[in-house]
């Protein structure tokens, strides 16, 4: 599987035949915070939540015998509702860290996100450098890990997080910050929505790779494990990536 250049890349999965993972029909709630495009948004035509992570889950589904119904759910409180029950995992491009495995479980990584910085066209020339030496701040949505690599570039201080990427964005255009940074699989999608606005010239920060979440001890994360082979063998998942970002 090749590399994407754009700043997302395959994490590597093991190719083999799949298990005899059978989920019997099974409904299952997903929760996403569906404010990502091309990862997870509604579409204003049909109402109906769309994206990368919605057609990867179901076309896992379709390999273990389940169904998906997604649930919108603000960023803020994803991961308490799903230990409380309220769905039985979420996918919207959640970052697998180490710290976050001790409170729930994760798939196998399906892909490798790398952060990237959105700003202002006029300020398109800003470095990295500039960001780190000349005061500048940067915005990221709160308990994320963009918010993290925003610290590590200009300092806690100068970084302002805020529950909902659109805070941050009207932040940027109000110019209470200098840039915000994003999943650089976003990049493009956020380009098109506010061309002539704002544009992502710095790409290719940390990479994170990004894995479905689910309560501790859940028994459908081997399941799903399967599932996810079972779709990179069979070129299923990288005809989803060649559909939303160009590449195979």
């Amino acid at each position: 599987m090749k590399k994407i250049l754009i700043g997302l890349a395959l994490t590597v999965l093991t190719a083999g035949t799949a298990g005899a993972a059978d989920l019997g029909g099974k409904v299952l709630k997903v929760g996403s915070d569906t404010t990502s495009p091309p990862m997870e948004s509604v579409d204003a035509a049909s109402g109906q939540v769309v994206g990368f992570d919605v057609d990867v889950i179901k076309a896992v589904c379709g390999k273990i015998n389940c169904k998906a119904e997604f649930v919108t759910t603000g960023w803020d409180g994803i991961f308490a509702a799903l230990d409380q029950g309220s769905f039985d995992l979420v996918a919207s491009g959640v970052s697998i860290t180490d710290e976050r495995k001790k409170a729930m479980d994760f798939s196998d990584p399906y892909i490798i996100n790398s952060q990237a910085v959105l700003m202002r066209v006029e300020d398109e020339g800003l470095s990295l450098d500039d960001f780190k030496a000349k005061g500048k701040k940067l915005s990221a949505q709160a308990n994320t890990t963009d918010s993290q690599v925003a610290e590590s570039i200009v300092g806690k201080d100068n970084v302002v997080a805020y529950d909902s990427f659109a805070a941050s964005v009207i932040a940027l255009k109000n110019k209470d910050v200098d840039g915000v940074v994003i999943n650089g699989a976003n990049a493009a999608a956020y380009e098109k929505e506010f061309a002539g606005e704002l544009v992502v010239p710095i790409r290719n920060l940390q990479s994170d790779p990004l894995g479905l979440v689910f309560r501790k001890g859940d028994e459908n994360v081997a399941a799903f494990n399967e599932g996810l082979k079972a779709i990179k063998a069979d070129g299923s998942l990288d005809a989803l990536i060649a559909k939303y970002w160009g590449v195979k």
